[in-house]
């Protein structure tokens, strides 16, 4: 059994990220669900300009954030078509070692779809010689029109070994490594993801974004969290702004954290004078997330608001395309279990659905049990909020000694990069 198609017509939108050799690129995408219902801001109409990252032309100024398992080719491809192919969506991180060593799993993780341009990638790499080496493969093999460094990434199996956000706190690595990936990135524009620091004692986005801007990067965006924080708690968008003044003007600098809504994204560009935002968890069994924001920043004031119909039609597909993507349609079922909830919250399920839905293991058991869910439940109130990880508070996990001096030359182990990508 399966769920049939949406009862809306095809539209057509023209996307404005562009890159050096492409050009301009038109994609096609189904219609969003449709939008009802006034937003609680304005729409910013004229207000913002698009987002300058080296050649490439991002409207509106709104990037998917690199999540690891999630920001695959199947879930940028949803998120593209309800931008209408407007924006820039970033692969989930890319070990640099395993990218060098052209392991199976992670070539997979970088093909992307032949409609979807510019096509980003997201690195993480310890060693400033392998960092070089995998983005000049990048160039070198046309493998993709962005590249941006991982420097934000906060769980303890990153951390330990002094990847991740603990890796800005080391100055001088920081900054070889910047210049090895810029360097050898052949033209193709390098940005940086990274937090607030270590932790509200050991501070380094300042610091980071400074070195940033000497060795060439042609954006920094800042998440309004310290490592210690993970999730939790309220992203500081006060340090953006602080960060928005210290960096030279010709750098774009983009925010990220506790953006759930449209409205959110344009109020943090008003109230931190940055040039773009970076959106994460607020997407998360939301896509459609991305048609607001596309409706927002070219000044209208409408909302997606789905019927849960139109969120079982969007879950079958997100699973659908994953089986494509792995090849197997088990797998593909088995590995957006992880969405159900984010899908559905807020809906009136039952425990006993719920636990059905999270366990489905083919297209059809998963259609079968989304239809036995009232199909015309209304958009519920309070759906547009936090979803995802919300810990926080947890001691981070460092490499022995590693706080001792800021700008000594210590280098991660070798064991500090698997030979695998995606988290």
């Amino acid at each position: 059994m399966t769920v049939p198609p949406a009862p809306t017509e095809p539209s057509t939108a023209t996307a404005t990220a562009t890159g050096p050799a492409d050009g301009d690129t038109t994609a096609t995408a189904p219609a969003a669900p449709a939008a009802t219902g006034a937003s609680a801001a304005t729409g910013a109409g004229a207000e913002f300009a698009p987002l300058s990252v080296g050649p490439l032309q991002v409207w509106p100024p709104v990037v998917l954030a690199p999540m690891a398992g999630i920001t695959n080719a199947p879930f940028r491809t949803l998120c593209r078509e309800q931008s209408g192919g407007k924006g820039l969506f970033v692969s989930e991180m890319i070990t640099t070692r395993a990218l060098v060593e052209r392991n199976a799993k992670t070539m997979q993780l970088i093909t992307f779809d032949p409609s979807e341009k510019p096509r980003s990638i997201q690195l993480y790499g310890v060693d400033p010689v392998t960092v070089g080496k995998a983005a000049r493969m990048i160039a070198d093999e046309g493998l993709a029109d962005h590249i941006d460094l991982n420097f934000g990434c906060p769980v303890p199996k990153v951390t330990r070994k002094g990847g991740g956000s603990a890796l800005p706190y080391k100055r001088n690595l920081l900054r070889e490594i910047l210049r090895e990936a810029v360097s050898n990135a052949g033209g193709l524009p390098v940005t940086m993801k990274m937090r607030k620091g270590i932790d509200d004692d050991h501070l380094t986005y300042l610091d980071a974004g400074r070195i940033g801007a000497e060795e060439g990067v042609s954006a920094i965006a800042l998440h309004g969290r310290t490592a210690a924080q993970h999730y939790g708690g309220t992203a500081d968008w006060s340090a953006i702004a602080r960060l928005r003044e210290s960096v030279p003007a010709e750098i774009p600098v983009l925010g990220n954290g506790d953006i759930w809504s449209a409205d959110d994204a344009v109020r943090m560009m008003r109230e931190t004078g940055c040039d773009g935002v970076v959106v994460g968890r607020g997407c998360l069994g939301r896509p459609w997330l991305f048609k607001d924001l596309v409706a927002i920043f070219e000044g209208e004031v409408d909302h997606a608001r789905p019927t849960f119909a139109d969120v079982a039609r969007a879950m079958v597909r997100h699973a659908q395309l994953l089986g494509e993507w792995l090849g197997d349609e088990a797998r593909g079922v088995i590995d957006f279990r992880k969405h159900v909830a984010w899908y559905t919250k807020g809906f009136s399920v039952g425990s006993e659905l719920r636990v059905k839905l999270a366990n489905s293991s083919s297209l059809a058991e998963l259609a079968e049990t989304l239809a036995l869910v009232e199909q015309s439940q209304a958009w519920p109130a309070g759906a547009d909020g936090p979803r995802g990880r919300t810990s926080g508070n947890n001691r981070v996990v460092l490499p022995e000694g590693w706080l001792d001096d800021p700008y000594d030359c210590a280098r991660p182990g070798e064991d500090a990069e698997s030979d695998t990508s995606g988290g």
